[in-house]
């Protein structure tokens, strides 16, 4: 006998407490497409049962942190399910002597970073929408942010993590000392997996101090082909800077602006050093909030398509050319906030049919020159693109993995790359 919905639900309720599940409303969409139910574990043990149920019925399950990025990707193939990690929002332990922290999931990075502050210590990323975005969110969209620059990818601070699997199975990896290298694939397998393969319950990070002092100088007054000169310069100096990050924008000259950390007089030292290497160009102290600029790029109209790109750091100058080029040609205004290390975040505002051309030439342009474009929000009315471009020769690979931990396509099914 088929098994029901009103089937499933009792199996739910059996599992969560009444509380923890309700039906999806319009507010529960996926990019356009409506699921049934809402669950919410309270435990791993919960999440656990949830997805064994829900494997075994063949429904799809859409794990949801804090929403702030559900919109990214392709639509589902399905949503039946909507697993939120609400609940799971404990700091489970703060080693701060060992410069560790285990914390669930469902753990906003506001949350954490406000309780390592207390032993000076913090979690070095800045993520997008840090006071919604939560730990299993962030790792799933692997947003570093700025400081990957000094402090590495989130690949580099995971040192451990707790997986929920379709079939039910609680997979641990890792560990909780920085020493302990046994089981750091699994960790850096879902990172960036944008919840397809697991469903991460929790995470144990590697920290660093708070910094004593913090200063952000701003450069402006040059042209692109003195802001890729400044760019490579101060990388190849012996300037200790957090963060560098150029913020170019339609009929806008571009503006540089450089994070130093430590000491005044270190701090002092090191902008004296930056000025001489900026010669001509102006170079004034900025409040911090230029950081948050990229997050600010999501503020634009409806009319307004966001992408995520990458490029060689020495290309920076040359894919700003190509974009004013192609957005030119296309009818498009555009911005874009691009880090030192080449992953940038970049606005087109247009009609829809300009905007998908728009997005389509540039993709092209940047995979011919070993990079690439994720179009992470795409207006309503806008022809609908492939969110994530070409996959390259690590497809079979990919699928291999998705159906070696989801052979039934459980967990976000068509969100990634190719459908997966």
């Amino acid at each position: 006998m088929a098994t029901t919905p009103l089937d499933i639900e009792q199996e739910f309720r059996a599992i969560l407490a009444p509380h923890a599940i309700r039906a999806a409303g319009a507010g529960d969409a996926v990019c356009g497409v409506q699921p049934r139910i809402v669950v919410e574990p309270e435990s791993e043990q919960q999440v656990a049962e949830v997805l064994r149920v829900a494997n075994g019925a063949g429904l799809a399950v859409i794990p949801r942190g804090g929403g702030s990025k559900l919109s990214w990707g392709n639509p589902p193939d399905r949503a039946d399910i909507i697993l939120s990690t609400a609940r799971l929002d404990k700091i489970i332990e703060h080693a701060w002597a060992d410069l560790t922290a285990s914390v669930e999931a469902g753990c906003t990075i506001c949350k954490l970073q406000s309780a390592l502050a207390q032993h000076g210590q913090r979690l070095a990323l800045d993520p997008l929408w840090p006071e919604r975005a939560t730990i299993g969110g962030v790792l799933s969209t692997n947003d570093s942010g700025s400081l990957r620059l000094r402090f590495g990818a989130l690949r580099d601070l995971i040192i451990g993590v707790t997986l929920a699997l379709p079939d039910g199975t609680l997979a641990s990896s890792g560990g909780k000392v920085v020493k302990n290298v046994a089981g750091y694939d699994l960790p850096k397998l879902v990172t960036g997996a944008l919840g397809t393969l697991a469903v991460i319950t929790r995470a144990v990070f590697r920290l660093h101090p708070l910094p004593r002092n913090a200063k952000t100088l701003s450069i402006s007054g040059c042209n692109l082909e003195e802001m890729q000169r400044l760019i490579l310069a101060v990388q190849d100096s012996t300037l200790a800077h957090t963060s560098m990050q150029a913020r170019v924008a339609h009929e806008a000259e571009p503006v540089v602006d450089v994070l130093f950390e430590g000491t005044e007089a270190g701090i002092a030292a090191q902008g004296a050093q930056l000025r001489e290497i900026a010669r001509t160009s102006q170079v004034i102290e900025v409040p911090s909030s230029v950081w948050v600029r990229a997050q600010h790029l999501w503020d634009a109209g409806e009319s307004t398509a966001v992408a995520k790109i990458t490029m060689l750091p020495g290309a920076l100058a040359a894919t700003v050319e190509t974009v004013k080029r192609i957005a030119t040609a296309r009818k498009t205004k555009w911005a874009l906030v691009v880090q030192a290390i080449g992953i940038g975040w970049l606005t087109l505002d247009g009609g829809p049919e300009s905007l998908h051309a728009a997005l389509s030439d540039l993709r092209f342009e940047l995979e011919h020159h070993a990079g690439s474009l994720a179009a992470v929000h795409q207006p309503a009315g806008m022809p609908r693109l492939e969110a994530w471009g070409a996959a390259g020769d690590a497809l079979p690979m990919m699928r291999a993995i998705k159906n070696q931990f989801d052979a039934k396509s459980t967990l976000n099914p068509g969100r990634f790359l190719d459908g997966i």
